[in-house]
């Protein structure tokens, strides 16, 4: 059983990359219009608070300054929450996959300790790459 110890020497070799296509990590548009719903629900329950202020003649102008909030926080606040959506799940996916790459390393190295021929066989590869640059 062979494991690589690390990804890095073996994705710069040109036929890696002209193999493997890089696919980059597409921003949740399901976590943006989440978060849009919760920012334009808590502005629309203020909104309402303060409707509920008023007396009974000003009701229509309440309903329309309500629904003016709710759709001016659709337009200003959809494409800021958006890109921080996007930023956010770069980051949770690069997280995941640095811890996932460090458990396999750990493991690894626990095989070479454990045998002698594992080990040789990273010790060559480590002079290899010292070597090649």
């Amino acid at each position: 059983m062979t494991q690589v110890l690390s990804y890095a020497y073996f994705d710069a070799a040109p036929a890696v990359r002209a193999a493997a296509p890089v696919r980059k990590t597409a921003g949740s548009r399901t976590l943006a219009g989440m978060l849009l719903a919760a920012v334009l629900s808590a502005l629309l329950v203020v909104a309402g608070q303060v409707i509920d202020t008023w007396t009974d003649g000003h009701l229509l102008a309440g309903w329309v300054a309500l629904w003016t909030v709710a759709f001016a926080a659709l337009a200003l606040l959809a494409p800021p929450l958006r890109k921080m959506s996007s930023i956010a799940s770069r980051l949770i996916t690069a997280s995941f996959q640095a811890a996932k790459e460090r458990r396999m390393e750990e493991k690894m190295w626990e095989y070479a300790n454990r045998d002698p021929r594992i080990m040789a066989e990273l010790q060559h590869a480590v002079m290899r790459s010292r070597n090649e640059v």
